[in-house]
């Protein structure tokens, strides 16, 4: 979830990037709040890899599956998918049309929850079970202010265009 195509790197530069072309001002409050707390997010998670990996043993980490992670980055966090993919912004949509971007911003969120969830399901750690937990509710909380967002734009786009057809036979 760190630097992966569902992780918080991307959500928090996705939100902060759209914002420039958001039409409401609203609506673009809600990308740069959630923008901004997905960088916390981003902390959150490095911080969770920094505890889990800085007193393993080298042999540990050999016997492991972040051997070859380890070989490139040591004990440093690094912006990667959980596969071991560097972050990319190629994965990071940003259209330019107001509409388009909160709905790849719902569907970011449910993408997020579901890694969250399946994070959730081998992990039995319960330190970091209560933050998966919390981040986890944090996206649906996304999920459900960037709809109220979409919400916004959409009637704000139907009442613009009664008012141009007001009066027509």
């Amino acid at each position: 979830m760190y630097g992966g195509p569902d992780g918080e790197l991307g959500a928090s530069l996705r939100y902060l990037s759209q914002r420039f072309s958001m039409t409401d001002n609203v609506c673009k409050g809600i990308l740069t709040d959630i923008g901004t707390e997905e960088l916390a997010h981003l902390e959150m998670v490095g911080t969770i890899i920094h505890q889990l990996t800085k007193n393993a043993s080298t042999s540990e980490i050999e016997k492991s599956p972040m051997a070859p992670y380890f070989i490139d980055h040591g004990r440093g966090v690094y912006p990667s998918a959980a596969a071991g993919f560097p972050y990319n912004a190629a994965s990071m949509a940003v259209k330019g049309d107001p509409i388009a971007d909160l709905v790849e911003d719902l569907a970011a969120e449910q993408k997020a929850r579901a890694t969250y969830d399946n994070i959730l399901r081998v992990c039995d750690d319960p330190d970091v079970t209560k933050v998966i937990r919390y981040l986890r509710q944090r996206e649906i909380v996304h999920f459900q202010r960037f709809g109220e967002a979409l919400d916004r734009l959409q009637s704000k786009i139907a009442n613009q265009k009664k008012v141009y057809t007001t009066g027509l036979k």
